[in-house]
């Protein structure tokens, strides 16, 4: 989403006024309710700095991969609530029980960082539902070097605005699968793991995941929860993306163009 505003222009020292395009941002608070054999529980998750649309996804998508929720079945129903548009709540099944030891976090993310509030370091090492799970996915490099052109082609937001995170899904052949944009690196990945969870479409195995920036840890670990093999991104990865990516057996891409690309863990997936 975007909003309409008026600016200021500088340019070859002349000032202008002109119409100009900025990404919306606004918190989300994500929230849970379940039951007990006493009651009902309504506990607040997080706070995340987002574009709004696809919020749903969102919610569900954080709740998977940090762990709180291990499955779509877990998931009773999930809406905004009608005191705001801006919190969305989980409902859960009955029986069914948020890990919230996963949740050690402090209850707000901002748009750049989505692990900013965790206690420790061991608490953002969250396992897998799919850890252990073999697969034979394999890509060739033309497919690698064809994709940043195609997400161009679908990020039609950035090119107005400039000012958003994309992350996006292809098949090992090249073909396109979806892609969410917003103003948090990790919100959108968030997006396509919701989106990807509700369809019944996890794991990720036999996809590539393309990000329009840079490869933190805390996209790897959400890769790794949605069972993601291949990582592909337009810009360097970090020292522990790196570490995690070995660690869990990812195909690690960074600096991702049309003419090469380097190759950081398991490299036995690339076919030259």
């Amino acid at each position: 989403m975007q909003k309409d505003i008026t600016i200021n222009k500088c340019s070859n020292g002349q000032l202008n006024t002109v119409p100009d395009f900025v990404a919306i941002e606004e918190p989300l608070e994500i929230s849970v309710t379940y039951s007990t054999e006493d009651s009902t529980i309504k506990k607040n998750i997080s706070v995340t700095m987002r574009t709004p649309g696809n919020d749903a996804a969102l919610a569900t998508g954080f709740l998977f991969t940090e762990g709180i929720i291990k499955s779509k079945a877990a998931i009773k129903s999930t809406g905004i609530l009608l005191s705001d548009e801006n919190k969305m709540n989980v409902v859960l099944r009955v029986g069914e029980r948020p890990f919230l030891q996963q949740a050690d976090r402090n209850f707000y993310t901002t748009s750049s960082c989505g692990v900013c509030g965790k206690a420790s370091i061991d608490a953002i090492k969250t396992v897998s539902v799919f850890n252990g799970s073999e697969t034979n996915v394999s890509v060739a490099q033309t497919v690698l070097t064809s994709l940043p052109q195609q997400l161009q082609q679908q990020q039609i937001i950035f090119k107005s605005t400039g000012g958003l995170h994309a992350a996006a899904l292809f098949s090992c052949n090249g073909d396109f699968v979806m892609l969410h944009e917003d103003v948090g690196r990790h919100n959108a990945l968030d997006k396509i793991v919701g989106t990807s969870l509700q369809q019944g479409l996890l794991p990720l195995t036999n996809c590539i995941l393309l990000l329009s920036g840079r490869a933190s840890f805390e996209l790897v670990q959400k890769a790794t929860m949605a069972g993601i093999k291949i990582i592909a991104a337009i810009g360097a990865p970090s020292s522990l993306a790196v570490e995690l990516a070995e660690e869990a057996g990812i195909t690690l891409v960074g600096f991702l163009k049309a003419t090469g690309f380097n190759i950081y863990t398991h490299n036995e997936r690339i076919t030259l």
